[in-house]
């Protein structure tokens, strides 16, 4: 019914009340299914929680909106999806898996890096790295904003006028992958998310979603140690 922050503004107005009583304290405790909620003496009903995987193409933004018209990933996806959020977003070129839920507190988790979440991504790179190369990315490289590194990288086939990556890393910062592998002079003609945790992006086509299974929304909780609300 409201954003984190407009809730806030509701309950410092008085106009949530709690099995009856007025809640003018933030972060009163709601047990689900149990309490009743009311907004102007309406009842408060929970959105059922909803788990999808979008297969994003090159050139869409990971935004609601945007202000140069690009086509978004919310334009692409069901009237019906447009209030979820993104789980680790991805930048205009880069393609590939990207999660989206309602769920907001499991969102923090699965981003944050101090739940070293990993992400696996496929890399098309200008040249071969060498090995000791490739090892400078296990070891750490320095970018603008501090030391990154990569949990592994391999090379999966030489292309055209370069080689195939595969690489995990724990952490989502801004252009991460990009800015490391051209730091070590093999820069990115093309980046594929494949996977975020245990969550695979598997045969599903460019532009096209479908609906978590069951299995895989626990396995998301696992990972970040919680358990499933469903």
């Amino acid at each position: 019914m409201a954003s984190r922050r407009e809730a806030e503004k509701l309950v410092l107005q008085g106009r949530v009340r709690l099995n009856g009583e007025v809640v003018t304290t933030l972060g009163s405790k709601v047990r689900i299914g149990v309490d009743r909620v009311e907004l102007d003496g309406k009842p408060v009903v929970g959105a059922e929680t909803k788990w999808v995987l979008f297969h994003k193409p090159p050139g869409v933004v990971t935004t609601r909106t945007d202000p140069q018209g690009r086509p978004t990933v919310f334009e692409m996806l069901p009237e019906e999806m447009t209030g979820l959020r993104y789980v680790g977003r991805l930048d205009q070129p880069t393609e590939g898996l990207l999660i989206l839920t309602n769920e907001g507190d499991l969102i923090h988790r699965l981003t944050h890096p101090s739940f070293e979440v990993e992400r696996e991504y496929h890399a098309w790179v200008k040249g071969v790295p060498k090995r000791d190369t490739l090892q400078r990315l296990r070891d750490g490289v320095v970018l603008e904003d501090g030391p990154a590194q990569v949990t592994r990288v391999k090379i999966l086939r030489p292309v055209k006028y370069g080689a195939l990556l595969a690489l995990v890393l724990q952490e989502g910062r801004k252009r991460e992958v990009r800015r490391l592998l051209e730091a070590i002079g093999h820069p990115v003609t093309r980046l594929l998310r494949v996977r975020f945790g245990p969550v695979r992006l598997g045969g599903l086509p460019p532009g096209q979603w479908r609906v978590l299974q069951d299995t895989e929304i626990r396995a998301l909780y696992a990972s970040v140690g919680s358990e499933t609300k469903r």
